[in-house]
């Protein structure tokens, strides 16, 4: 390998380690100020930011499964029966052609 791979291999540790010290730095930081609501909400944004992302450009079907596994949700608190009901529902309006 070249002088310039191994200075590029360099760089990125150098920045991933970087990246890594400033967000224990900024977490710190957030735990003393008030927004320290944000940490506890943190995993649920995260989960709703993927969830949204990924059905961005979907059909209306996807949504709707969708909606129905948010509703199963919401109504049950119960992970298993959710996930069974939002495939279930996509798989039915798949077959159904929506």
């Amino acid at each position: 390998m070249t002088i310039s791979y191994w200075l590029l291999i360099l760089v990125l540790a150098i920045a991933a380690f970087t990246i890594r010290i400033l967000g224990l730095f900024a977490g710190d930081a957030i735990k003393s100020s008030r927004f320290n609501w944000v940490l506890d909400e943190l995993p649920g944004l995260i989960v709703v930011s993927l969830v949204a992302s990924s059905l961005a450009g979907q059909p209306v079907g996807t949504w709707v499964a969708a909606g129905v596994a948010l509703a199963v949700a919401y109504f049950t608190n119960h992970v298993i029966l959710t996930m069974f009901l939002g495939v279930t529902a996509f798989g039915l309006l798949l077959w159904l052609g929506v």
